[in-house]
């Protein structure tokens, strides 16, 4: 298992589009929820153990070789807001192209066949990460990692945050990261034999009412 891969996996210069999208923080900026370094470490830690804890299980459970399109169902089922749905395939299609150029493999090749409009995002990762010779639980960590990161570099955009501010609050929250992807990952551990209701569903019905509102907004920023 090479540790490198995960770098380069969870590395946000990764072309898999992630740059384009805030994560629900540009929206949470503008109703004035997100407007400083706390407010955004609360946003993080929050949308790290809701929306981060479901895609950690659901890349975890991928990674461990389960059926990816059942999988796809069950994110498919995580995910109840229409723009989110489109979000995480657009998100999913882009990492799929720069998966198999990275690490050539049947399981990427055999996913890409199978939904051609795109797979939800952390199925991918977690089939990416299968693919890259790691184990669930790194899988897990990436997409733990993505839940914040994403929305910690938009608001230094939004904002004109001290980009040392948001990687220090990133590190502050790295023992919580570790806890969620262990918890993903024991959950995938069982999808096998209890099937994909055992992995996590949290929700955060904000982030939901606000992706789909800003997905009608004329002027924004970020895709989503």
């Amino acid at each position: 298992m090479s540790r490198a891969a995960l770098l380069v996996l969870a590395d946000g210069r990764f072309p898999a589009g992630g740059h384009a999208h805030s994560g629900g923080v540009e929206a949470a900026v503008a109703n004035g929820g997100v407007h400083d370094s706390a407010s955004l470490a609360a946003f993080c830690r929050g949308r790290l153990h809701t929306t981060g804890l479901t895609a950690a299980g659901l890349a975890a459970a991928a990674a461990t070789g389960y059926d990816p399109l059942a999988l796809d169902e069950a994110a498919d089922a995580r995910t109840p807001v229409p723009a989110l749905r489109e979000v995480a395939r657009r998100l999913g299609r882009q990492m799929l192209r720069a998966a198999r150029a990275t690490w050539p493999s049947p399981h990427l090749d055999h996913l890409a066949r199978a939904l051609p409009r795109g797979a939800h995002q952390p199925v991918v990762l977690g089939v990416a990460a299968r693919a890259a010779g790691l184990a669930s639980f790194d899988a897990a960590q990436a997409a733990a990692y993505e839940s914040i990161s994403g929305p910690a570099t938009a608001a230094v955009r939004l904002l004109s945050l001290d980009p040392f501010d948001a990687t220090a609050l990133l590190a502050r929250l790295s023992d919580a990261l570790d806890a969620v992807a262990r918890t993903a990952t024991d959950a995938a551990t069982r999808v096998t034999d209890e099937g994909t209701g055992v992995l996590p569903a949290a929700s955060s019905p904000l982030l939901d009412i606000t992706g789909e509102q800003h997905a009608a907004w004329t002027v924004r920023l970020f895709a989503s």
